[in-house]
């Protein structure tokens, strides 16, 4: 069975691109399908759509002009398994145009949002020490990219060297 639910990304006209770039940056990511505007329209051979997978996840980019622009009121969450991990991701997103944002988010450079998170911060921000979750929100306030081993010092109350 196709997957049932499915993100469309809205583009200008940097679909096959965005696409592209994003499966450069996942190891596995993959191009599925690309549609292009039919003939006798405005924009006939050009790329309308394409499909492509990341991590088992399909996503299609839609090239539908410059009406609609990304915000932060959507993200995709990368959960990473560790600080390499972390970096990688960052390092990538940010690159050719992208911005570094507070508390382990990035914009990359079709402004889509991205939150880059360390394994283990359910960990840090539940559980039964409410003084613990509370001293690494804070020190997660202070961050753009989120540094697991910091985040894990504050939470138990050792000072930043």
């Amino acid at each position: 069975m196709a997957q049932k639910i499915v993100t469309n990304l809205w583009f200008d006209t940097q679909a096959e691109e965005a696409a592209t770039f994003y499966c450069d940056v996942f190891e596995d990511g993959r191009i599925v399908n690309t549609l292009r505007y039919p003939p006798g329209t405005d924009r006939a051979g050009t790329v309308l759509t394409v499909e492509w997978e990341l991590q088992g996840q399909r996503f299609v980019g839609i090239n539908g002009g410059p009406q609609f622009t990304f915000d932060e009121a959507i993200s995709l969450q990368i959960n990473c398994e560790g600080q390499e991990e972390v970096d990688y991701f960052w390092d990538r997103l940010t690159a050719d145009g992208g911005e570094e944002g507070p508390c382990g988010w990035v914009k990359d450079k079709y402004g889509l949002s991205w939150q880059v998170v360390p394994e283990g911060m359910d960990e840090l921000f539940s559980g039964s020490d409410p003084d613990r979750a509370q001293r690494a929100f804070e020190a997660m306030q202070k961050m753009k990219k989120l540094d697991a081993a910091a985040l894990r010092s504050a939470a138990d109350g050792v000072p930043a060297p």
